[in-house]
C-alpha cells in the first residue's frame, strides 16, 4: 500500500485530549503527569462525558480547559468533541485512567517530525500496572506484552495513548460515535479507515503509560466479549481484513483453534477415552505457542502468578473463539436469508 506524507502545519502545537466519565479519582493523576510532561505549549483539553460525580470540578480546579457533553455519549463522541475544540495540528488522546511517562508529548511530536508519512502513532501500557490482584495484573501485562510484540508498521490504532494528525483525523471522519456509543473498538475501527486511506500508523513501543484500572473476572469477560470480541469480529467480516498483528497474529488465531479442538476432543472422550490424549495434545499446543508470554509473566511476577495466568489466558481464547463463531454464524444466516429472499422479489408480479 502506498503511504501518503502529511506535513505538520505547526510542528510545535499539539492538543492532548482526555475523555472522562465519572472518574474523579484517577483524573488528577492523569492530568498531573501530562502537565509535568516537560513539553511547553501543549494544550490539554478534558472532555467531561456527562459525568454525574465531581469530575468536572476536579478538572476545573487544576486549571485545565474543560469541555462538557450534555449527556453521556461514549468516548468516541467525547474525543470528537475534544478535537472540535482543539487548536493543535496533532491530537494526542490519553485515557483518564492512564498516567503517561515523562516526555511522552515530546516523543509523540518527534515521531511525526521524523516520519512524514506517519498519520498516527500509539504506544502501550507499561509493565507496572497500578491495580493489584491477579486479574488486573494479568490483563494489563497482557496488553503490554501484545503491543510490545506488535508490528511497528501497525495495522490499526489505539486511543488509550495514541495521537493522530488533525488533518487526517478530519479527512477520515473521526471516531464513529453513532456506531460506538459505548466504549468499544472505536479506535481500532478508526485505524482501519486511516490505513484504508493510504496512511501509515506507527506503533512506538517506548511510548508508554501506567494503567490505573482495576479489573475483576466479571468485568474482564464482559468487556472482552461485548465491547471487543463481538464488534471486532463484525469489523473483520465486514472489512474482509484479518491483519497478522497484535491480538490477531497467526499464533493467536491458531491458539483459538486449538482451544476449540481441546473441548471437542474432550466431549468425544465421553464416547472413547482415547480422545483425551488428543485433547491434552491440543491444550499443550496452546501452551507451547504462547510460551513467550508465560515466560514474560514468570519474569515479571514469579511462578505462582504465571501459573495463575495460564487458565485465564486459555479462557480468553475460548470466549474469543466462541464470540467470533457466533458472529460468523449470524453473518452466514443473514447472507442466506438475503439470498433466499431474492427469488420472491424477482418473480413478484
Amino acid at each position: 500500500m502506498t503511504t501518503i506524507p502529511v506535513p505538520l502545519t505547526n510542528p510545535t502545537h499539539i492538543s492532548v485530549i482526555v475523555p472522562v466519565y465519572n472518574n474523579s479519582k484517577d483524573l488528577p493523576k492523569c492530568l498531573s503527569a501530562l502537565m509535568n510532561s516537560s513539553y511547553p505549549g501543549a494544550e490539554i483539553i478534558v472532555v467531561d462525558d456527562g459525568s454525574t460525580d465531581n469530575t468536572l470540578s476536579v478538572a476545573s480546579q487544576m486549571g485545565i480547559h474543560v469541555c462538557q457533553l450534555a449527556k453521556n455519549s461514549g468516548p468516541a463522541a467525547a474525543r470528537n468533541y475534544g478535537v472540535h475544540h482543539a487548536q493543535g495540528d496533532v491530537c494526542f488522546f490519553v485515557d483518564a485512567d492512564v498516567v503517561v511517562a515523562p516526555g511522552v508529548v515530546h516523543r509523540v511530536l518527534k515521531a511525526f517530525e521524523d516520519h512524514p508519512d506517519v498519520a498516527a502513532v500509539f504506544g502501550s501500557y507499561d509493565a507496572q500496572p497500578h491495580a493489584k490482584g491477579v486479574v488486573s495484573q494479568y490483563r494489563n501485562l497482557l496488553h503490554h506484552f501484545v503491543h510490545q510484540k506488535g508490528n511497528e508498521d501497525a495495522s490499526t490504532f489505539w486511543a488509550g495513548c495514541g495521537a493522530v494528525r488533525r488533518s487526517v483525523f478530519q479527512e477520515v471522519g473521526g471516531f464513529d460515535e453513532k456506531r460506538f456509543p459505548k466504549p468499544s473498538i472505536e479506535d481500532i475501527e478508526l485505524g482501519y479507515r486511516i490505513r484504508k486511506g493510504g496512511y501509515r500508523i506507527l506503533l512506538d513501543k517506548h511510548l508508554q503509560g501506567t494503567h490505573l484500572k482495576r479489573w475483576t473476572l466479571r468485568s474482564l469477560i464482559l468487556t472482552d466479549i461485548v465491547r471487543r470480541a463481538v464488534p471486532w469480529s463484525r469489523l473483520i467480516l465486514q472489512s474482509k481484513k484479518l491483519p497478522n498483528d497484535l491480538n490477531l497474529k497467526k499464533e493467536q488465531r491458531l491458539s483459538v483453534g486449538l482451544i476449540g479442538l481441546t473441548f471437542v476432543f474432550l466431549l468425544l472422550a465421553l464416547l472413547r477415552h482415547e480422545f483425551l490424549v488428543l485433547s491434552a495434545g491440543a491444550l499443550l499446543g496452546v501452551v507451547v505457542l504462547n510460551r513467550d508470554l508465560y515466560k514474560f509473566f514468570l519474569r515479571q511476577r514469579g511462578l505462582l502468578f504465571a501459573t495463575a495466568c495460564i487458565p485465564l489466558h486459555l479462557l480468553y481464547f475460548l470466549y474469543s473463539g466462541l464470540s467470533y463463531l457466533w458472529v460468523w454464524a449470524a453473518f452466514q444466516l443473514k447472507s442466506l436469508s438475503t439470498h433466499l429472499s431474492i427469488p420472491s422479489k424477482r418473480y413478484k408480479t
